[in-house]
């Protein structure tokens, strides 16, 4: 009996098939054999659009940075005094955009951290913001590292709010790290204690609030638009 025809599929077809194995299974589960798996397709057919796992894995970060809101083709169109006001208000907008894209789902930050962010879709979040900043006053020699300053931030916050909720649901789900009721058994809590913290625990307690990212952008953005 011979094969039937190979069945054709869309980029978009298996990105979204690879997604939904980021979402369901982790990000260690991606893979060319998986993705196929789910598709129904071979691994070699598989191939033919992405000839490694690499590829497959920059491929997705273009599927999910091409949903980033930077304003495309919009220019800032202010001048004089509120010409900096706008900047702010554009890279904050961003910023925003960037965190609730990686936040929103299972796995984006181990994606966008696997591999360089040199595609089209990456290339124009760094030119939005590099021509915000540009606008504002900078050189480049100094719009540049402002760039990375609100990638890394960015980056940054959403890893730290990844890693406490994991350790939450596996507090809630799981044995103590630490048990306190050894004898003898030394803690390096015991060690000290750190009254300035447990004094700001109110306010760390927001750490991972929207409110708090916003903070810490318009802190960032007080000392990088200081040199415009």
């Amino acid at each position: 009996m011979r094969p039937g025809p190979r069945r054709s599929l869309t980029h978009a077809e298996i990105l979204d098939a690879a997604f939904d194995l980021l979402e369901a299974k982790g990000f260690a589960a991606v893979s060319v054999r998986g993705v196929a798996g789910s598709l129904g397709i071979t691994p070699t057919a598989l191939y033919t659009y992405y000839p490694s796992k690499r590829a497959l894995l920059r491929g997705m970060i273009e599927h999910l940075l091409a949903r980033l809101d930077v304003g495309a083709d919009e220019h800032v169109a202010v001048t004089g005094a509120t010409t900096v006001d706008a900047v702010r208000a554009r890279v904050l907008r961003i910023a925003l955009s960037l965190r609730e894209l990686l936040a929103g789902h299972a796995g984006a930050l181990e994606l966008i951290m696997s591999g360089p962010l040199d595609g089209p879709n990456a290339m124009r979040l760094d030119e939005a913001l590099l021509e915000s900043f540009a606008t504002a006053g900078l050189a480049l020699d100094d719009a540049a590292p402002a760039v990375y300053a609100v990638r890394a931030y960015a980056f940054g916050s959403i890893a730290l709010q990844s890693a406490e909720v994991d350790v939450e649901a596996d507090a809630a789900a799981s044995e103590p790290l630490i048990k306190t009721d050894v004898p003898g058994a030394a803690l390096w809590t015991d060690l000290a204690r750190f009254p300035l913290t447990e004094q700001a625990a109110t306010v760390t307690a927001q750490r991972n609030s929207t409110a708090q990212f916003v903070w810490g952008v318009e802190r960032l953005l007080d000392g990088l638009l200081a040199r415009g």
